[in-house]
């Protein structure tokens, strides 16, 4: 393949990347606490090598996909009435207990588990500061949730939900829609967590815009592979003359 091959082939790749990020948001446009995210591309530099003055030690610029970022905004807060349902308004994530360990979450749409125990719609258990899992007494009926996320009854305290921050949440894993893991972020708590009971927080994907941003990745994708098909049959032409003459 050649040159003008290859600075194709990088940017079908990126064009094709760019529409399963878009595609996988639009997916989740209706789970709660979703963060969508954005695809980060960036410009490499090459250089010809082996060419003849004057073509030669030109610049190639091949498409890099760098990384994926996370849009931080909030999605909106909607009130829902069910006592377990918690939003965060603000930063931060609650911490959940999974077969894997510790991980974080915005998706605070939780419910009583097998022998109490306060869980999400995955079945993860919702912690307490002291990173135990909060469990509601077969009798505690009334349950209501502070702002600084303490869970009481109409028995009294039952706990203070985990809520944490990170110093760089871009670098949070992503397991699933729902939940991150921090590999080598300490997690800090927020001694005062702003959390609305009643409520969840909804995803923060826009669907009339994401589906305006894969409607034009699609169109890019296209005119880049008709560019290819195009090249090919160039090329292939001129084989075919190179041949012409030889024989």
């Amino acid at each position: 393949m050649d040159n003008p091959g290859y600075i194709a082939l990088s940017r079908l790749v990126a064009q094709n990347r760019a529409t399963a990020v878009l595609a996988h948001n639009m997916a989740n446009a209706e789970t709660p606490g979703f963060r969508a995210s954005r695809p980060v591309f960036a410009e490499h530099l090459d250089r010809q090598r082996n060419a003849e003055a004057p073509r030669g030690g030109r610049d190639l610029h091949m498409a890099w996909d760098r990384a994926t970022w996370r849009d931080a905004t909030p999605g909106a807060v909607q009130t829902t009435g069910n006592p377990l349902d918690i939003a965060i308004s603000g930063e931060g994530f609650f911490a959940v207990e999974t077969p894997r360990g510790e991980r974080f979450t915005r998706a605070g749409r939780f419910s009583l588990g097998p022998e109490g125990t306060v869980v999400d719609t995955e079945g993860n258990t919702l912690l307490d500061t002291r990173g135990n899992p909060l469990r509601v007494a077969a009798g505690d009926t009334r349950l209501t949730v502070r702002g600084d996320g303490t869970l009481s009854s109409e028995n009294g305290e039952i706990g203070r939900i985990r809520v944490v921050r990170f110093g760089d949440p871009q670098r949070l894993v992503a397991e699933g829609d729902r939940v991150f893991a921090a590999p080598g972020q300490a997690a800090e708590a927020i001694e005062r967590p702003a959390l609305v009971q009643g409520a969840l927080e909804g995803s923060n994907v826009r669907p009339v815009l994401e589906m305006t941003r894969l409607t034009a990745e699609l169109r890019d994708f296209q005119f880049v592979a008709q560019m290819v098909e195009r090249e090919g049959e160039r090329i292939g032409a001129a084989v075919e003359r190179i041949l012409r003459k030889r024989s």
